[in-house]
């Protein structure tokens, strides 16, 4: 991954350029910024960046020597990768990051514009949470001991940096407060207000913004194929992430899936079926923890997209074709006297599901309480 690979983020990218041209590199970096802002390829140029043997006068890596081929297949003895994982059962130890970077590497060749779903999904969690634990950085520690194998810097990229337990976030701590020599910490968060405030005094940040409509369909137009009115209209709906793009254009089977489920659960809540709703509810009850959570999120997104669209301001809709068809015939439930009702409902939905509260009893409770705020 190069810096001209990163799309949009040129302000960031500058700064970075600069930081390394001057020499003031610091021992540990946080970019911060929405889903989809590119934090991750970032970090990934950077990393290369930094291991390459011969950069190029404009100050990216040069993508040929040994180094540069080592780092793009994530083989360089040098740089270090931090994920969220999950404890495989049977495994008394806490999981570290090198137990997955099979499938690591195999995401990051399609495409390093991904989310926590859909990496959860590729190393098979159903009903475990995802975390950085003390095990990770226990690991981490022995691997900085030693010197670099090449002789240059030596890069840890930690993604989902807000996933790191109260443990973790102490081990790390320690690092930072007394660096390896020769190292750089490269993290990424989406939500840094949820880290340690000990870490982010220690780090320097770096805000990412949401990428423009135009940075996301000049991308769809190159990489997907997209015509410019449908890659116009796909990176609208996207709100600034380009992950969410990529899910519109390759019918992402879980947003489909909750599509059709929104749907079903407001048209059953507005003909007082109870019995299916029960059959809805034990449904999604069968789902892992995380797609719930994630299919409580997108109903929220889905009732604000609705009340924003009987203002009339096309503008403020980010909505995929489907979504908007759906919302012709349906907006007008969602007005003044239900809007906060219902999303309150379905996020104590989600929070009962994240503290492991029986999932068919969630659902059901809130699928007859948004009967009453429906006919409102």
């Amino acid at each position: 991954m190069r810096f001209s690979d990163v799309i949009g983020q040129d302000e960031v990218k500058r700064q970075l350029q600069r930081l390394l041209s001057e020499g003031r590199m610091p021992h540990a970096l946080l970019l911060a910024g929405p889903e989809g802002c590119g934090k991750l390829p970032l970090a990934l140029a950077l990393a290369q960046r930094l291991l390459c043997s011969n950069p190029t006068p404009e100050g990216d890596s040069c993508n040929e020597c040994k180094s540069c081929r080592m780092a793009a297949k994530l083989a360089h003895p040098d740089l270090h990768m931090v994920f969220p994982v999950f404890k495989p059962s049977g495994q008394s130890a806490g999981a570290v990051s090198d137990q997955f970077l099979k499938q690591w590497r195999e995401q990051l060749a399609e495409t390093p514009y991904f989310d926590r779903n859909t990496w959860l999904q590729r190393i098979g969690v159903e009903n475990q949470q995802s975390l950085i634990n003390v095990s990770e950085a226990k690991n981490l520690l022995n691997k900085l001991v030693s010197v670099s194998s090449q002789g240059g810097y030596r890069v840890v990229v930690m993604w989902l940096a807000e996933q790191m337990n109260t443990e973790a976030a102490n081990k790390l701590l320690k690092m930072l407060e007394e660096p390896p020599a020769g190292t750089v910490f490269i993290l990424t968060a989406n939500h840094p207000e949820q880290m340690l405030g000990t870490i982010l005094s220690r780090t320097q940040r770096i805000d990412c913004k949401p990428l423009t409509d135009e940075q996301i369909a000049c991308a769809l137009q190159q990489h997907c194929g997209l015509q410019p009115d449908d890659a116009q209209a796909v990176a609208h709906a996207a709100e600034g992430s380009y992950i969410k793009a990529l899910q519109q254009v390759n019918m992402h089977a879980d947003t489909a899936q909750f599509f059709d489920l929104f749907v079903l659960l407001m048209r059953l809540c507005y003909m007082r079926k109870v019995k299916e709703l029960y059959q809805w509810a034990d449904q999604l009850a069968q789902w892992g923890r995380e797609k719930q959570k994630a299919f409580l999120a997108y109903c929220q997104r889905m009732v604000r997209e609705n009340f924003v669209y009987n203002f009339h301001r096309p503008e403020l809709n980010y909505m995929n074709r489907t979504e908007a068809d759906f919302a012709v015939r349906f907006a007008r439930f969602i007005n003044e006297r239900n809007v906060i009702g219902i999303t309150d409902e379905l996020s104590l939905a989600q929070r009962d599901i994240e503290a492991n509260v029986n999932p068919r009893m969630v659902f059901f409770d809130m699928a007859l309480k948004l009967i009453v705020l429906l006919l409102q």
